[in-house]
């Protein structure tokens, strides 16, 4: 029987590694070809490669799939992407939605990789690429601010907590507000060793400076949308940018009972989402075409979240056509592009999408 497409399935956990490699018949059917279990370790991790150059079919390409596992993963995805192996990594979320499709009632870790290596058979998935060290760096430092940030959010809500007690310990208090600049502290050495890293990069510092011509996307904000994205690599357009941020339109509508109301996603990067907040306030009050855009989506709703949230969106892709093209933003273009070309209807109907 012809083999049309061969796929290596990896379930990645803190310590094992369980690999199937599955075949795709001329007849349809998936066959296994071996299975194993290796240890995630760098040494076990060489002898997974050979397992599965030993046991691919040398005629086909051979594409390697994995989940996302939080940190788990990385190891064995940087050691198959050096060593010259397609790989793909995808959501669990994606995975798990196959599996309860089968009729497959008991899962482990071998059923698991199976599964993942079926998703690769039938499924077209970009393969992975290896994040550019600075972004990597970038992505590292931004999730550490705002961990600080958060942190320091409770820090001052306890600060505030213990002044309006009814006897107040001073040594307490003092403890507080040194703890509070402690964490200002370290916000302040992150966002400059972050501005250290953009500016050593050139090709980097370049682009961040075209995405800052926007109103209210300062560097912070610029630095964490182009980490979290590794710099736009995989992502072919607009819309696909949307749905990774989880700004996508979740609508369900069903014959002539069922027709829910649509919303974003949320299933998405919300570090992303939570990066663009402030920013859309800015340009709502500053940028004339955002504030125009929001002003007619605000009059059609009269629910300010709902608009601020469609500006989110309009921004996040304002930043992807701004790095893309590698120009500055120059808000006459868009205000035509807002105001003139865009008819009424069309962003009243963009509203009735974007519902948070």
């Amino acid at each position: 029987m012809k083999v049309l497409r061969q796929c290596c399935g990896i379930d990645v956990s803190m310590d094992a590694l369980d690999v199937v490699l599955i075949t795709l018949q001329e007849d349809f059917e998936l066959k296994i070809v071996s299975s194993g279990q290796f240890a995630n370790t760098k040494r076990d991790i060489k002898k997974l490669m050979n397992w599965v150059k030993r046991h691919q079919l040398n005629d086909l390409p051979l594409q390697v799939v994995m989940e996302a596992t939080g940190v788990y993963h990385e190891q064995l995805a940087y050691a198959l992407y050096d060593n010259g192996f397609e790989l793909a990594v995808v959501l669990p979320n994606k995975v798990a939605n196959y599996c309860r499709s089968t009729d497959v009632r008991r899962i482990d870790d071998k059923i698991s990789a199976r599964h993942i290596a079926e998703f690769g058979l039938l499924k077209k998935i970009d393969n992975w690429t290896k994040p550019d060290a600075s972004l990597l760096k970038l992505k590292g430092l931004s999730r550490e601010r705002e961990q600080l940030l958060n942190e320091r959010t409770r820090a001052k809500n306890q600060q505030h907590a213990k002044e309006h007690m009814a006897e107040v310990d001073k040594f307490t208090l003092k403890r507080a507000k040194q703890h509070i600049k402690f964490l200002d502290k370290l916000i302040d050495q992150i966002e400059t060793q972050m501005k250290d890293i953009v500016d050593q990069t050139p090709w980097l510092k370049k682009k961040i400076n075209y995405i800052c011509s926007l109103k209210g996307v300062g560097f912070i904000t610029a630095t964490i949308v182009i980490a979290e994205t590794n710099g736009f690599n995989l992502i072919r357009n607009s819309r696909q940018l949307v749905c990774y941020a989880g700004y996508d339109i979740n609508n369900k509508q069903s014959g002539t009972s069922v027709n829910t109301k649509a919303r974003i996603s949320h299933k998405g990067n919300k570090h992303i989402r939570k990066a663009l907040y402030f920013p859309a306030l800015t340009a709502v009050q500053h940028d004339e075409p955002l504030s125009n855009f929001y002003n007619r989506l605000f009059d059609r709703q009269k629910i300010k979240m709902k608009s601020y949230v469609a500006v989110q969106r309009k921004l996040l892709i304002l930043i992807y056509t701004l790095w893309k093209k590698e120009e500055r933003y120059n808000p006459e273009y868009y205000k035509d592009k807002f105001l003139l070309e865009q008819p009424r209807e069309a962003a009243l109907t963009e509203l009735d999408q974007v519902r948070s």
